[in-house]
């Protein structure tokens, strides 16, 4: 699934995308990641995009399980499970080495992140190695969303375990060239009771797709 190196002076830049929405059709941070392909296409429009939706084609739950444990049973003892799921997790550390630019869309749930893209990193992690900044200097936009409000002064001030972590992987330990993009409020145009927020919910709205923009078209010169 990694997109193809040119050879000699000749190089094809790459653009990896994933999604972890599991409601692809309304998606907040989906619009955010489709801004960012958008201007990069307009760019470069020979340039390959790479796609992965974690929401629509989950990982297996149990592949990081055994991956992991595949990694402390010698190789003649490895059961087909063990083998495929230290394939796939390879597979998915290579999609990442092979791309120029990354662009991420991954929503807060449950104040944290979902399970299917808490796997999707473990067996990242696990195909790259640990230690590996597998995004070094990489150029790489994170468009993250909350349905709430999670600011200094809120009552859930604190609650977003979500973004501390994202940062925390794909900052500290994958080392990427990081620019996030964030937008909160997202349910207050369709959610009772958030009527009063909805002026500041459209403001941020606009802000977050006019960030993107302006992030995806120095992301394509680059």
């Amino acid at each position: 699934m990694a997109a193809q190196r040119g050879r000699g002076l000749e190089m094809t830049m790459s653009l990896f995308r994933l999604d972890a929405s599991i409601l692809p059709g309304t998606s907040a941070s989906a619009e955010i990641a489709d801004i960012v392909e958008a201007e990069w296409a307009s760019a470069r429009p020979e340039a390959p995009v790479v796609r992965r939706h974690l929401g629509t084609d989950p990982l297996p739950a149990d592949a990081w399980t055994l991956a992991t444990t595949a990694g402390f049973t010698p190789e003649p003892d490895r059961s087909p499970e063990q083998a495929e799921a230290l394939s796939l997790a390879a597979a998915l550390a290579a999609e990442l080495d092979a791309a120029d630019a990354v662009v991420l869309a991954v929503p807060l749930y449950n104040y944290g992140i979902s399970q299917h893209f808490k796997t999707w990193v473990d067996l990242v992690i696990t195909g790259a190695g640990a230690g590996t900044p597998v995004l070094k200097g990489k150029p790489t936009v994170l468009a993250t969303v909350r349905g709430g409000g999670y600011g200094p002064g809120t009552p859930r001030e604190g609650w977003d375990h979500s973004t501390p972590y994202l940062r925390r992987v794909l900052d500290d330990m994958w080392q990427a060239d990081l620019t996030i993009i964030e937008r909160e409020l997202t349910l207050a145009a369709t959610t009772p009771g958030m009527e009063a927020l909805r002026d500041q919910a459209a403001d941020l709205h606009s802000e977050a797709l006019n960030t993107a923009r302006d992030t995806a078209r120095g992301l394509a010169a680059r």
